[in-house]
């Protein structure tokens, strides 16, 4: 006999278990759960690192070395594309003015500018960091890049 003369004859798919109907049933009273404890009970989940109330693997080793992660400085970047396509010429360009036309949700973070896209119109743009060829780009156009922190 094959498998697939068995899967024929039993059927292709498993019945569920219906646990919690009576003592008959064979599922009834823990419902397959054993007895007491937070895994029996129902909303239990466990951390997925968790091990038992044993010392976590990552404490049980002396930590070395260190990160400048909590120092990094986030910015706002904003392509000169954007700046072309939603200001006149001769405009000057700060975050406030970004906000306003919605290229920027906030003014806290610090912004960037960098130089994706073609600059045509002459703009005063003001910004905490400008990579080389944003300013250049602007300048070439005629206008100025000033950074201010």
């Amino acid at each position: 006999m094959m498998i697939h003369d068995i899967t024929a004859r039993v059927g292709r798919h498993k019945s569920r278990k219906r646990v919690g109907r009576g003592e008959a049933s064979g599922l009834g009273g823990t419902s397959g759960r054993g007895h007491k404890g937070a895994k029996s009970r129902s909303g239990y989940s466990r951390r997925a690192s968790y091990e038992g109330g044993q010392k976590p693997f990552a404490q049980r080793f002396p930590k070395r070395g260190f990160s400048n992660a909590a120092f990094r400085r986030e910015y706002a970047v904003v392509n000169l594309k954007l700046l072309q396509d939603r200001f006149e010429s001769g405009a000057e360009i700060d975050a406030a003015a970004m906000v306003a036309k919605g290229i920027l949700s906030d003014t806290a973070t610090p912004v960037k500018i960098l130089g994706e896209g073609e600059l045509t119109k002459k703009l005063k743009v003001v910004a905490a960091k400008f990579s080389a060829q944003a300013k250049a780009r602007i300048e070439a156009a005629g206008g100025t890049a000033v950074e201010a922190a």
